[in-house]
């Protein structure tokens, strides 16, 4: 059985996620999806939140797959779920230089795991959890982003925090 990971903070889960999650699942037997914490970002779920919203979301693709949390090196992590291939998304140049990186820094760790790029669909190549925050923040439109009830816990949460600029 060849299994995969696709890590990420997930903060929150949008459609370009989504996106990688469904063509990554048709490469592998097994999709793991690591949730994890970046302490350079801000999140505005909590892990448990953030691990509820992708289960719900990832319940409707089908096959295989798993939402696991981790805090650990992303090739520990890699290891202990016993994957053979890293599954990462990009959008743009910016994104590969970062990933390229991170890869060879990856293979130097452990070489029995690849790390295979999906580009998001042209579509979704925009979309950033970070700038969804911030959309949502300013009062904007996110449903182009986020599926939908991923859009109203977002909407929910900035009600909750209050919005910027008013």
């Amino acid at each position: 059985m060849r299994t995969g990971v696709y890590p990420g903070t997930f903060d929150p889960v949008t459609l370009g996620h989504m996106d990688i999650i469904r063509r990554g699942a048709k490469l592998v037997d097994r999709l793991v999806i690591g949730v994890t914490t970046n302490p350079s970002k801000s999140p505005m779920f909590s892990l448990e939140e953030r691990m509820a919203m992708v289960k719900r979301e990832v319940a409707e693709v089908g096959g295989e797959i798993h939402v696991v949390a981790f805090d650990s090196l992303l090739m520990d992590f890699a290891e202990r779920e016993g994957a053979k291939v890293i599954v990462r998304g990009l959008r743009a140049v910016a994104d590969f230089e970062y990933e390229y990186q991170m890869a060879g820094m990856n293979q130097q760790i452990n070489p029995r795991v690849e790390t295979v790029f999906l580009m998001a669909d042209v579509s979704l190549q925009p979309i950033a959890s970070r700038l969804v925050k911030e959309i949502a923040l300013f009062g904007g439109d996110i449903h182009k982003f986020v599926p939908a009830r991923v859009r109203d816990e977002v909407v929910a949460r900035v009600e909750k925090v209050g919005r910027k600029g008013s």
